[in-house]
């Protein structure tokens, strides 16, 4: 079955692989992408490997050598050298005034029956209050740890 990515590298983007191989300080995951380019190359000066011989040769999987043969046909050499970024875009659960609250509520008393708050505790009080839809504890943990400085003196929270 022929690829439907090809990648014919010219003797300038060969020799600029080449150097990026041999160079000691250098990403390994940019070297990496570098020798699977050098090896899946199909113009004149290149081994014209197959995946599967790349994949065996470098202890890779054949889904990295064609993700990386289809990203510098794709993007062009350069991105296919670079991490890639990230797609996932993440909103905060809790914005300025939610973080304002749940600090006030950390250092309010107790509920009933309970000697300390617990993050499972503040996590359940902000959703009763409707403050957030849903909170995970380990959100609550990460903004009470950003307003230490806050709840230091009166160790209110605890994760037990």
């Amino acid at each position: 079955m022929p690829k439907r990515h090809v990648v014919k590298l010219s003797e300038e983007e060969c020799h600029a692989l080449e150097q990026i191989c041999k160079t000691g300080r250098i990403a390994a995951q940019k070297r990496r992408h570098a020798q699977i380019l050098l090896l899946v190359d199909q113009g004149e000066h290149g081994p014209s490997m197959t995946d599967a011989e790349v994949a065996e040769r470098m202890e890779l999987t054949t889904r990295c050598i064609a993700k990386t043969r289809q990203r510098c046909v794709e993007e062009g050499l350069e991105l296919a050298l670079q991490r890639k970024r990230r797609s996932r875009e993440r909103t905060a659960r809790l914005d300025g005034d939610a973080e304002a609250r749940l600090v006030s509520l950390a250092c309010s008393d107790a509920p009933e029956g309970q000697v300390r708050w617990t993050l499972k505790l503040l996590s359940e009080r902000l959703i009763e209050l409707e403050i957030v839809e849903s909170v995970a504890y380990e959100t609550v943990r990460q903004v009470l740890k950003k307003h230490h400085k806050t709840l230091a003196e009166t160790h209110v929270v605890h994760s037990a």
